[in-house]
């Protein structure tokens, strides 16, 4: 079983190459405890990124929009959101090779986001977020 850490490592380095070959400017903060993985710039200001590994559940990208931390020692807060702290979440789902780029202010719950791959099996239209709207690139990392 491959380690979090490593996995999440894998989906930060498949962002920052489709943004590079975007030709998008990217800049790493120093150290381990910003808030944002790195800030890319696409010639129109400056967005802070967070990035996040997708799951593909049931016919839709699910990714966590908050940091956890059971695991540490007496935490002060179980998760915390990221509201403020970055502009946008950039999502690697490595079964389809799918790199999305998801501003925060279209995240409606502060824990989770599924966006569809698959149409709904009841056709519903109505709520529901497509990950190709989302969608920057896709790539064979294997």
């Amino acid at each position: 079983m491959r380690h979090p850490k490593e996995i999440g490592d894998q989906s930060t380095m498949a962002i920052l190459y489709v943004y590079r070959l975007q030709g998008w400017d990217i800049f790493v903060p120093f150290g381990e405890n910003s808030r944002a993985d790195f800030v890319v710039d696409r010639g129109h200001g400056l967005q802070r990124v967070q990035c996040k590994t997708g799951r593909l559940r049931e016919g839709s990208i699910v990714f966590n929009t908050c940091s956890s931390y059971g695991h540490h020692p007496h935490p002060k807060v179980l998760k915390r959101d990221y509201i403020g702290e970055i502009d946008e979440f950039a999502v690697f789902c490595p079964p389809l090779g799918s790199v999305l780029a998801l501003p925060i202010d279209e995240i409606l719950n502060r824990t989770t986001c599924a966006l569809r791959v698959d149409p709904p099996r009841n056709n519903q239209k109505r709520g529901i977020r497509l990950a190709a709207a989302y969608e920057v690139a896709r790539i064979d990392v294997y």
